[in-house]
């Protein structure tokens, strides 16, 4: 491909994705149903003996997959904590597609191990967590977790002479990992990853908003892990770190924040309330993808103790020469890895801490009016609204059940579905620049809508 014919394909994909844009304002938000149908049936063939022509390539994926995509990218999609990507970290995102770099070492990439350093000193300024922590980027709040929980295994058995890089798990203490009841569900998987099993957890009973009663924490004995969340999965509650954390601090245990989207709460002075304390942890993991709003995968890692992130994650190898510079595979699971700094980078500069913190606040005003909405309509809002989750239902199950499909195959809106306390429910994230006021008010009005048109109601 000559120079000129490369120009010219990645114009004409800048062009087709600023179409597919341009156009989410007025397409359904769900995948068209008829257009998964002939994308599968059209990549049901086998694999081409000969070469494709890239441009034919690049016509078939915007023209059979962009129908069957879900518009995410768009101001009224509500499902699953999903934030939207800001124009600059899409376009922050191409031209680091561009340099292709593999940046897991200073060596391997000097710009990215630069701006990395960057992002992730400015991550921790806005979040208002200790500037000698170091972090990772990772591919979400899930190996996010994994990496902050990896530094805590290793610490709670080394502090009890166990080195678990030389001899691994076999006959080492046992370790108490004390979880909420309403922990999220990655969270044991990482735990199993890490060997110290799903089941093995002591269980916090929580209260009726998901979080963790402070009163009913157990009694804590040898090398322990406590796992806060930021941001109940269904309702947005915080635990109450304030209460745990000097608790589990006076026992020895090293307290871990699975904060995917509500972690970011600590950016704003306004919610300050329900993050009191949680700077005190020893280490959080949580999305970029979620409230920053950059494309995915990006999720953030940050450990208090440099050190035991370091001795967690370090890798060498007669080819990975030592240097005195910051060698991102050192600190992360994996050691081959994308650009994602470049788009926190961008996405932090864009917005200012003023913009991150009006972003947060805004989803956070919308989701409340939203509920508020919905309780004078009538229907039934299941959680007290102190972030950015709303979660509703619309009389028993059968009928709650029933609104979802309406709605998401409506097209208006998409929202996912959930259960909690003992009832299925709709759950409603806001958590996206790019919805408006006025996306709220036609989520609201189509929901309205369609309960009406169901139920007569």
């Amino acid at each position: 491909m000559s120079s000129h014919e490369r120009n010219l394909l990645l114009r004409d994909a800048a062009d087709r994705a600023a179409a597919y844009l341009a156009a989410l304002d007025e397409r359904a938000v769900g995948a068209d149903p008829d257009a998964v149908a002939r994308l599968a049936k059209a990549l049901d063939q086998p694999l081409p003996n000969g070469p494709t022509d890239a441009a034919s390539i690049l016509t078939f994926l915007d023209e059979a997959a962009s129908p069957a995509t879900v518009a995410s990218a768009g101001g009224r999609y509500f499902g699953f904590v999903t934030g939207g990507a800001l124009p600059v970290t899409l376009a922050a995102n191409v031209l680091a597609g561009a340099w292709d770099q593999n940046c897991f070492s200073y060596v391997s990439s000097p710009a990215i191990a630069c701006i990395e350093a960057a992002a992730l000193r400015w991550l921790k300024d806005v979040l208002r967590l200790p500037g000698g922590a170091e972090g990772a980027l990772c591919t979400g709040a899930t190996m996010a977790n994994f990496t902050c929980l990896a530094a805590a295994r290793n610490t709670v058995l080394a502090d009890v002479g166990w080195d678990v890089d030389r001899d691994g798990l076999f006959g080492a203490p046992a370790i108490n990992v004390v979880v909420g009841a309403e922990a999220h569900s990655t969270l044991y998987k990482v735990l199993s990853m890490l060997g110290l099993g799903r089941e093995r957890v002591v269980t916090v009973p929580a209260d009726a908003e998901g979080r963790m009663r402070a009163d009913a924490l157990p009694h804590l004995d040898g090398p322990t892990i406590v796992c806060l969340q930021a941001g109940n999965v269904n309702s947005g509650a915080f635990d109450p770190a304030e209460e745990i954390i000097p608790w589990a601090h006076a026992a020895g245990a090293w307290v871990h924040v699975d904060g995917a989207f509500g972690l970011w709460a600590l950016a704003s002075p306004a919610l300050a309330d329900l993050v009191a304390g949680y700077p005190n942890a020893d280490s959080w993991g949580t999305d970029a993808h979620k409230w920053l709003n950059v494309p995915y995968d990006c999720g953030v890692a940050l450990v208090r103790d440099a050190d035991a992130l370091a001795r967690a994650m370090t890798i060498t190898g007669a080819y990975l020469i030592k240097s005195d510079q910051r060698d991102a595979l050192n600190f992360t699971p994996d050691s081959s890895r994308r650009a994602r700094s470049v788009e926190v980078w961008a996405a932090l500069k864009s917005l200012g801490r003023n913009g991150l913190v009006a972003m947060i606040e805004r989803n956070c005003r919308q989701a409340r009016h939203l509920a508020d909405g919905l309780r004078i309509a009538g229907h039934d809002v299941l959680n007290d609204v102190v972030l950015n989750q709303v979660v509703v239902a619309f009389g028993d199950d059968a009928k709650t059940n029933a609104v979802i499909s309406d709605i998401q195959a409506g097209g208006e809106i998409w929202c996912s579905g959930t259960h909690w306390h003992g009832r299925d429910a709709m759950r409603i994230s806001v958590s996206s620049w790019a919805t408006t006021d006025a996306d709220i008010e036609r989520a609201l009005a189509a929901i309205v809508a369609t309960v009406s048109r169901r139920y007569g109601e």
